[in-house]
């Protein structure tokens, strides 16, 4: 039983047109269509799903009024692989290719579509192409390269810089196993951790509210075609 991710299920953008992030990921990108529904639980929100394999999808989010929230390079989005945007924003996605061959026709059939291309690089752990989505988007597509090793991939001088010390970096690169309980119990509200945007008093009551409760309430279990 595995207690770290094992891989992407899916990556969730935000979009004013969703048709236009459908046909970009699925003409350009060549990821076929494989959902496009109503949001659960979210009034006027739609939601779409690109298929990248049989265990990860590139998701798209539409909901009222996006298209009149201003997209501000430097602030909202990073605009390219080396720029700036606020904390917890998305810097840059990077796709998967399998091969260098399969980059290179990564590469060949995004160009195709009349988008500009950069690349490929070779970063050592991978070898990576450049370009720009919908919206601003700043995307990459890497070849997986060999496993990385921390021994050679983890520099001393940068975990100094990053204001990690040895201790530290010995528990990061090998993280404790959890062996207690399960389940656990919701823990007490504490500000001082990462917490979801809801209204304070919404969040508390969901906080507050037993784990089957909210898989009863909040599931939606069946395709909206039969």
């Amino acid at each position: 039983m595995s207690q770290h991710p094992t891989g992407i299920h899916h990556l969730a953008f935000m979009a004013g047109d969703i048709k236009k992030h459908i046909a970009f990921f699925s003409e350009v990108m060549g990821c076929p269509l494989v959902a496009l529904f109503d949001m659960h639980g979210v009034p006027g929100g739609l939601h779409a799903f690109l298929r990248m394999n049989d265990h990860s999808y590139f998701s798209i989010v539409q909901l009222p009024k996006v298209d009149d929230i201003p997209i501000e390079v430097g602030i909202t989005h990073a605009g390219n692989g080396a720029g700036v945007s606020a904390p917890g924003t998305l810097q840059h996605l990077a796709f998967r290719a399998d091969s260098h061959a399969d980059l290179i026709a990564m590469r060949d059939r995004i160009r195709s579509h009349g988008v500009n291309v950069i690349g490929p690089i070779d970063h050592g752990m991978c070898q990576s192409i450049y370009f720009a989505g919908p919206d601003q988007m700043t995307l990459e597509v890497a070849t997986p390269g060999k496993p990385l090793d921390p021994n050679h991939w983890v520099d001393p001088a940068v975990l100094a810089k990053a204001g990690i010390s040895d201790a530290e970096a010995a528990l990061f690169k090998a993280p404790t196993a959890y062996s207690g309980p399960s389940p656990v119990p919701q823990p007490p509200y504490d500000p001082a951790k990462p917490h979801m945007a809801y209204p304070p008093k919404a969040y508390q009551q969901m906080l507050s509210t037993p784990d089957e409760v909210v898989l009863a309430a909040g599931s939606f279990t069946d395709p909206p075609v039969p």
